[in-house]
């Protein structure tokens, strides 16, 4: 398909328009309406003929998650792993960081593109919005920190430089299928385009919460999302897998069409730093206990926190809200210890990359306490698979013609179109295989030897779908 085509095929406004507020009720400062009562019997039929099972499970998740918090009390930030870009690389990954970031969910890959680089990016990307300044918008309005930005020639570098291919299909290869026949390939990480940030000292506004993404009723309202978490919700979390994709290739994350809903499975979300920051200076905090959080996350709607018995009557998912994120605080899900399990990253330098699975929960520092900007480019690592090829095509109609995303506030709108400075996506400086992760023309996905059935058939979908071959 021509450029010329995709233009042409660009959608119409799909999103109300807004910023990153319009995702978290919190933020927002609007109270979330409650679920219907029809929630309460979403809540039986889950654990039907199972309570006692679940209940015991939920019993031994308490006891587990004591322990888990004692040790995340006790090693504080240490306990977030990090490698080396050129480990990586030279395929030299220690097996301490793999077991790592399986256990605890997130990881910081050092040095991913050169500091020097990082930093250009970011004064190319501060340029862009001072000549467009009347245009942009951002949250807050009036000390802006996150920016409705997604096609800047920053992002746009960032997200297609062969360093950051390489290290998201690295991270991608840490998840597998207990299904040999899904059909995904890590081989071939595509393009999320999202915003960035640029936090100036003593911002105090964009005080994000724990929350995570990827939808919030949703992982018990839709059948097959649910089956993600099936361990969990059978009474046995124990054998819960955070990194099985199996169910999640096909899991509907957006049923509401939420104002930052996720329509692309992100196996890990990040972001590329573009600055030295440091803990309490407006950095990203993390809850460290990925399969301990996601249990107790997933049957919490099930029980009463005081008594720790079932509370099935209730319509209630806390924290859950249709259309936004999933949230969390010391009073939704206490047992969690939020106060202490939250812990600032340790700190970043220009050109490092922060992932985070994509059950993580995870916030941002209340205020930025630091001297210097605390500024990021917010690029997850997705992987090729059927619903990933489908959005990706949606999300480059958008970027055909510099409209918001498909997921984004003000979808279809004119977005970029008219900046100064705009992208231009027939230019030389973009590589082939960053416009292959964008699904546009110029190069298409290879069959390479030892790949599995599954991993073929995509990749053929993912020619047929974005390059008609």
């Amino acid at each position: 398909m021509s450029m010329k085509n995709i233009s042409r095929a660009a959608s119409t406004l799909t999103k109300e328009a807004g910023d990153i507020s319009s995702v978290f009720p919190s933020l927002s400062g609007r109270k979330a309406p409650p679920l219907p009562p029809r929630y309460s019997q979403l809540k039986k039929t889950l654990i039907q003929g199972n309570e006692e099972a679940v209940t015991a499970s939920w019993h031994r998740l308490l006891s587990s998650l004591k322990g888990e918090i004692a040790e995340v009390r006790r090693k504080g930030n240490k306990v977030v792993a990090e490698v080396e870009y050129s480990d990586i690389q030279n395929g030299s990954v220690p097996q301490s960081f793999l077991d790592s970031i399986r256990h605890r969910g997130v990881g910081i890959v050092r040095g991913v593109l050169p500091r020097s680089y990082a930093l250009e990016l970011k004064q190319k990307a501060i340029e862009y919005i001072d000549a467009n300044k009347s245009r942009v918008k951002a949250f807050p309005p009036d000390s802006p920190a996150v920016y409705e930005l997604y096609w800047s020639p920053s992002q746009t570098l960032a997200r297609g430089h062969p360093n950051m291919l390489r290290t998201q299909s690295f991270l991608t290869t840490l998840w597998h299928s207990s299904d040999p026949k899904s059909e995904i390939s890590t081989t071939y990480p595509l393009s999320y385009a999202d915003r960035l940030r640029i936090r100036q000292p003593g911002d105090a506004k964009f005080a994000l919460g724990p929350h995570t993404d990827g939808g919030s009723v949703e992982r018990w309202e839709d059948p097959t999302y649910s089956k993600v978490y099936q361990k969990i919700l059978d009474g046995q979390w124990e054998k819960y897998d955070p990194y099985d994709a199996r169910y999640r290739l096909d899991a509907n994350m957006d049923m509401y069409n939420g104002g930052g809903a996720c329509s692309m499975f992100r196996l890990f979300q990040g972001w590329l730093a573009m600055s030295s920051t440091g803990p309490g200076e407006g950095t990203l905090k993390v809850c460290p206990l990925l399969r301990h959080a996601s249990a107790y996350h997933i049957l919490r709607p099930f029980f009463n926190p005081e008594t720790n018995e079932l509370n099935l009557d209730s319509s209630e998912f806390p924290g859950s809200v249709q259309a936004a994120a999933q949230e969390y605080n010391t009073e939704t899900h206490p047992q969690l210890e939020l106060q202490d399990t939250m812990l600032s990253i340790p700190k970043v330098e220009p050109g490092d990359y922060v992932a985070w699975h994509c059950d993580t929960i995870h916030a941002v520092d209340a205020e930025h306490k630091g001297k210097g900007d605390s500024s990021v480019l917010y690029i997850p690592a997705c992987a090729l698979t059927r619903s990933n090829l489908n959005a990706l095509k949606r999300q480059r109609e958008s970027a055909s013609v510099l409209s918001p995303p498909p997921d984004f506030p003000g979808a279809g709108s004119e977005g970029e179109k008219n900046y100064a400075g705009k992208v231009d996506w027939s230019s030389n400086f973009i590589e082939p295989a960053a416009k292959r992760a964008m699904g546009f023309p110029g190069q298409s996905f290879q069959i390479l030897p030892n790949m599995s059935e599954g991993e073929q058939d995509v990749i053929r979908e993912g020619n047929r779908v974005l390059f008609g071959l």
